[in-house]
């Protein structure tokens, strides 16, 4: 009976869980940077991130913070400062001696926990994210779907996204992609904080409604 709404649920999200943004940014940098291992607990933290949304999406919360510009703002700023943050700590990298040593000797430096949270804070604090969740659970979702049938449809929320980027991460940390960023060592580093300052930059001026 609900199939034809899953599949459209389906849909919408993996249009929106293919185009890069903070979250795609973050698993690539901790996957090239860190290796595979760090990549897939990012992943996993995106994807743990999802759950938060679909927490307050299914209590109604998601209805407050849209139409509250003050809450809205300030989850914006919390996300937009975060994005800063780990983006100009990224363009600081300084050159080193043998950028691929350098880049392969901080894969056993990253701990399974600071790359989840890293990932797990990006998503979570996503203002962005939240207008696709109230719009999803408003507007795609039916009101009258059992609440039982709506939290199933955000556990694969959960699952589909936290399985998109760990494949990223397995793209991104394969031996042969990181031995290319290797080349580039610090200028990788750059590029990604760029991206991160841009994509806080942008976060920053997201306007409600």
């Amino acid at each position: 009976m609900y199939w034809a709404e899953f599949f459209t649920v389906a849909l919408i999200h993996l249009l929106a869980v293919a185009s890069p943004g903070p979250d795609f940014a973050v698993v690539v940098k901790e996957s090239v940077t860190h290796g595979r291992k760090a990549g897939r607990y990012c992943a996993w933290g995106v994807g743990c991130g999802i759950s938060i949304h679909v927490l307050y999406s299914l209590l109604g919360i998601g209805l407050i913070v849209s139409q509250s510009v003050v809450l809205f703002n300030a989850l914006k700023w919390l996300a937009a400062a975060y994005l800063l943050y780990i983006g100009i700590r990224a363009l600081q990298a300084k050159p080193a001696a043998g950028d691929a040593e350098r880049l392969y000797a901080e894969e056993g430096e990253r701990s399974p926990r600071a790359a989840f949270v890293s990932g797990f804070v990006t998503n979570g604090l996503n203002p962005k994210v939240t207008l696709f969740f109230l719009s999803l659970f408003t507007v795609v979702i039916d009101p009258h779907t059992p609440l039982h049938m709506q939290a199933s449809y955000g556990l694969y929320l959960v699952l589909a996204t936290a399985l998109w980027f760990t494949l990223i991460a397995q793209v991104f940390s394969h031996e042969r992609v990181r031995s290319g960023f290797a080349r580039m060592g610090h200028w990788f580093d750059r590029l990604m904080g760029a991206v991160l300052v841009g994509l806080g930059i942008k976060l920053a001026f997201t306007q409600l409604g």
